[in-house]
């Protein structure tokens, strides 16, 4: 099977990864020269920490990046207290990585790659898809090159204005507010603490200021503005938001920037015969909360398996749609509580730690479903040897757990057995040696015989 995905970003990427590890051949286009330089999406939530340990790469991220920083608080240029977005929260056995992580999308994309090599695949720059036509056999891509080829299914995840969706015709519908803008860039500010975010703001209007974010390994601050119509993402613009609030803080250099409006749409559709949309060419998100590229990668770690097996394809759409509906209305309505200077814009809840994700029971939309994610917890081989959960789920497989019982003798079935249970019987088993995971699953209305069947994706069958 020969799958194309056009676009090289974190969604594509992650998709790539998930395709390249189950044997199947990919290839990833992208109709950029270079490689994005930027910060971008600069915050990894908990459940994409999962994903990206199930792919292999969850250390170099935390090796590269760190935890959100707190913020310094300055009105009117002088220093008045340091606070958190959100209280950082201690490791438990069911959730290992339990904070947001810090880390520019370009960086994130570097260690994507590296994977994606280490796996034989490469993104194609200068390799723009043009147009695509496909029968019920497959799909016909066409590029800039004049080159064309055949290709069992297509993935668009090509961003906002992607190439692929449409072509497929499929409507993009959602609104666009013009009288409200935002400049996002990558600067230098030597005289700046590097270690702290920092927040500039006026004392008779403390919620609205300018925020500045350290970028870890890089030695610039993400600021982050409203701007006015006009106003374009120069360090002119930056550093007189800045002399606005008597900050005092002077700019030596901008990297990379953009201005941002409120764009935030949804696909009709995920799906159009055999090609699927994901990312931002299927929904486009407000910076606000950290979501949009959360959500992107969990749409490719979704599809992958399914793609791979080539079963369950219009549950893509029907799980992922509602997920994004969902994100969308809780990253728009923060993003109207920041615009009309409220302090819960500068607050994070769990909502957007992607944990509560549920794929069994779809919610009305901005509702916080039970969530269906398989916790991990920390178990003993027979050997004697403490490993997790997590680490019968690693790899492309579905994985069979049996609570107090012995397993089906078939790869990646386990019995969890509780110490002193007679292991008798059982050709794989674990031992929960301190109640952890009995206790973590017990929530999550086993059946009778105790089977519990985890999806590749790391969700309850």
């Amino acid at each position: 099977m020969r799958v194309l995905i056009a676009g090289g970003g974190p969604t594509g990427l992650t998709l790539a990864i998930d395709l390249a590890r189950r044997g199947v051949e990919v290839r990833v286009v992208d109709k950029a020269d270079g490689f994005f330089r930027g910060s971008r999406a600069d915050t990894i939530q908990p459940r994409t920490l999962e994903v990206f340990d199930d792919l292999g790469v969850v250390d170099a991220v935390l090796d590269a990046g760190c935890l959100p920083p707190a913020y310094r608080v300055h009105l009117d240029g002088d220093a008045v207290e340091e606070r958190r977005m959100a209280e950082l929260r201690a490791p438990r056995p069911d959730q290992p990585y339990p904070n947001p992580w810090t880390l520019g999308q370009s960086q994130l994309e570097g260690i994507l790659r590296s994977r994606l090599a280490e796996l034989g695949t490469r993104v194609e720059l200068a390799t723009e898809l043009v147009g695509l036509e496909q029968d019920k056999h497959a799909v016909t891509a066409r590029f800039q090159t004049g080159e064309t080829a055949r290709f069992d299914y297509l993935v668009g995840a090509d961003g906002g204005a992607s190439t692929v969706r449409k072509a497929t015709g499929i409507a993009f519908p959602g609104t666009t507010d013009e009288t409200f803008r935002l400049v996002i860039g990558d600067v230098h500010a030597p005289g700046l603490d590097p270690a702290i975010g920092h927040w500039f703001a006026a004392a008779t209007s403390p919620m609205t200021g300018v925020a500045m974010t350290p970028l870890p390994g890089t030695g610039m601050f993400q600021l982050n503005t409203a701007i006015g119509t006009g106003e374009d993402a120069s360090l002119t613009t930056m550093q007189t938001a800045l002399d606005g609030f008597s900050a005092g803080v002077h700019l030596t250099g901008c990297h990379w920037a953009t201005v941002w409006r409120p764009n935030i749409r949804l696909a009709e559709r995920f799906r159009a015969g055999r090609v699927f949309l994901a990312g931002d060419a299927a929904h486009v998100h407000p910076p606000t909360g950290g979501q949009g590229m959360n959500t992107g990668i969990q749409d490719a770690y979704n599809l992958g398996w399914k793609l791979a097996a080539q079963t369950l394809l219009d549950s893509y759409e029907t799980e992922r749609k509602a997920v994004a509906a969902t994100v969308l209305k809780v990253s728009d309505d923060l993003l109207r509580q920041y615009a009309a200077g409220h302090a819960e814009a500068h607050q994070r809840g769990e909502e957007h730690l992607g944990l509560h994700i549920s794929y069994r029971t779809q919610t009305a939309p901005g509702a916080l479903a039970p969530g269906d994610r398989a916790p991990d917890a920390p178990v003993q081989d027979p050997t004697g040897k403490r490993i997790r959960l997590f680490d019968l789920f690693r790899g492309p497989h579905a994985t069979r757990l049996v609570f107090g019982a012995p397993a089906p003798d078939t790869d990646h079935s386990y019995a969890v057995l509780r110490p002193g249970d007679d292991p008798a019987g059982c050709s794989r088993y674990v031992i929960d040696t301190d109640g952890n995971a009995f206790t973590a699953y017990s929530v999550l209305n086993a059946p009778a015989d105790g089977h519990i069947l985890v999806r590749p994706d790391g969700h309850l069958a």
